[in-house]
């Protein structure tokens, strides 16, 4: 598929991207790494479901399974409300001035499974399957940027709500946090662009070993790798692939946190929970986050 800048569309399309599958953790819980909950009945991917909606994107892409599918759905829905339309208290007709942001789950491809399973793959191929599927209705909403938010990175959303232009324009928006980006590996949310997709999976590839030797010397047959060193892709860090992105500091917009915790283990949770911050933390209220359905064809919205 030939992907090529949108920008200048007058219909730009931002896709929210969020990485749910990818090498287990250490919680060891009945349920998924990404639904430890980061508030009182507020968990991590529903976090970054949110961070999406303050950052003004169109639609949101949630890679995961097949298996916690079901469940993440069931805590979300089918969409989410945009804040910036959810509450205009000086509008007549506020209902009709909604705008939802409707959710869509990918599945990891077949061929993926415990071979390249890794949040920066899915990263990739969220952001691939969003302008495929998206193509298949029109050359008008396929996507021109990719907004990336983790369910293991902890901060506030709405600083987002005053750079939605920034992170829609033509140069790259990143959060960072004491100057550490996506670059060095940490979950803080950022945006590329999607004609960029092709040269990051090839970075990933060129990097990732596979079952056999690279190259094949010449006039021999093809080796296999010994098992511990197959398909090295799965344990990639975001830092491997993710490090390659050109960061500018006079044209992209480098926006610091006030404060963010990484919760990718027992620990860093543990410690992000005794803080001060984790009292900051909320869940939306109903008129943004709650479980939703599209209505069917022909028939009203139950909330109406």
């Amino acid at each position: 598929m030939n992907i090529k800048e949108t920008n200048e569309d007058k219909f730009f399309h931002l896709a929210g991207i969020i990485p749910v599958n990818g090498q287990e953790l250490d919680f060891n819980m009945p349920w998924h790494d990404a639904l430890m909950p980061v508030a009182q009945n507020y968990l991590a991917v529903e976090r970054a479901v949110v961070e999406c909606a303050y950052a003004g994107c169109k639609t949101i892409w949630i890679v995961c399974h097949d298996d916690i599918q079901p469940l993440i759905r069931y805590r979300l829905g089918d969409m989410v409300e945009d804040p910036v339309w959810n509450y205009r208290y000086m509008d007549p007709q506020p209902g009709k001035s909604k705008k939802p942001i409707p959710i869509f789950y990918v599945p990891v491809a077949t061929k993926d499974v415990e071979k390249r399973d890794c949040l920066s793959w899915s990263v990739l191929y969220g952001a691939l399957m969003a302008c495929k599927i998206s193509s298949t209705i029109s050359r008008w909403v396929v996507p021109g940027r990719c907004y990336v938010a983790f369910p293991y990175g902890v901060y506030q959303p709405w600083v987002l709500k005053e750079h939605r232009k920034k992170i829609t324009n033509k140069n790259g928006f990143f959060l960072s946090h004491n100057g550490k980006t996506v670059r060095d590996g940490e979950y803080l949310g950022f945006t590329f662009k999607t004609a960029d997709i092709k040269r990051l999976t090839n970075n990933f590839r060129k990097k990732a070993t596979t079952k056999w030797v690279k190259p094949r010397p010449e006039g021999e047959k093809m080796k296999s790798l010994p098992i511990n060193e197959r398909y090295s892709g799965r344990f990639f860090s975001l830092k491997d692939v993710f490090d390659m992105m050109e960061l500018s500091i006079e044209k992209d917009t480098i926006l610091e946190v006030p404060w963010y915790f990484n919760v990718d283990n027992w620990e860093k949770w543990c410690y992000y929970i005794s803080s001060s911050e984790r009292e900051e933390v909320k869940r939306p209220s109903k008129r943004m986050l709650h479980y939703r359905e599209w209505n069917k064809l022909g028939e009203p919205n139950d909330d109406e």
